[in-house]
């Protein structure tokens, strides 16, 4: 059982999504808007945040910031708009996910159960990647190029390690969704790319660790 908290100015859509939720096995608190979910994040610990975008008071990439500044509370975001533009943005505010409306209650609780498992296991391969000046401590999830250390989300974090870890493979964007997000099937291609564009702005000069393999993904060549 995972507590989430959802955020969204809608009450049929809290209502929507608290069913589902608990039908799952999880306990559901609302918001309606940012600075209620703010507010709650310092009160409580959750496992998750489900956090609608354009909200009044305090918009949802306002309110994921502040909150990713008390924790590393897994974020969804739930939008209208799905620009890639808007999804960098949620993803750079600190967003794991970010999923378009009108959406599947089933599929967004898919996409719950995956984050909030993920969250739970901490199995690492080895304690320390290193890749010339690229460094990956896999025990203190930390990233570092010549001993400046990253800011990275948890899911560019994620995303580095696995094609990392896989070093020379040729990964498709399914198989980094699949391995990452955890889903192939609700999957989106954009999404894959969108996380690969802000990894490789935040890399630097170890950017071009990360090659595009046109029509089939990436790989990791270090």
């Amino acid at each position: 059982m995972s507590k989430i908290l959802i955020v969204d100015d809608e009450a049929d859509i809290r209502a929507v999504i608290r069913e589902y939720a608990e039908f799952e096995g999880h306990t559901a608190v609302e918001a309606a808007d940012g600075m209620d979910a703010v507010r709650l994040c310092r009160e409580t610990a959750f496992d998750i945040v489900i956090m609608d975008a354009m909200m009044p008071k305090l918009d949802g990439f306002s309110a994921s910031k502040e909150i990713k500044k008390l924790g590393d509370t897994p974020i969804i975001m739930l939008s209208a708009r799905g620009e890639e533009y808007d999804k960098l943005f949620g993803f750079e505010v600190g967003a794991d996910d970010y999923v378009v409306k009108p959406f599947s209650p089933k599929e967004l609780m898919a996409r719950v159960n995956v984050i909030v498992s993920r969250g739970k296991k901490s199995a690492q391969t080895a304690d320390t990647l290193t890749f010339g000046a690229l460094v990956i401590d896999t025990r203190g999830r930390t990233v570092t190029i010549g001993g400046e250390r990253l800011d990275l989300t948890p899911k560019e974090y994620e995303l580095l390690l696995y094609l990392a870890q896989n070093r020379g493979a040729a990964l498709t964007r399914d198989a980094l969704l699949n391995a990452v997000w955890g889903y192939d099937f609700f999957g989106d291609d954009r999404t894959v790319d969108a996380q690969v564009k802000l990894l490789r702005a935040k890399l630097g000069e170890c950017r071009d660790c990360i090659v595009t393999l046109r029509g089939v993904g990436y790989k990791f060549d270090a």
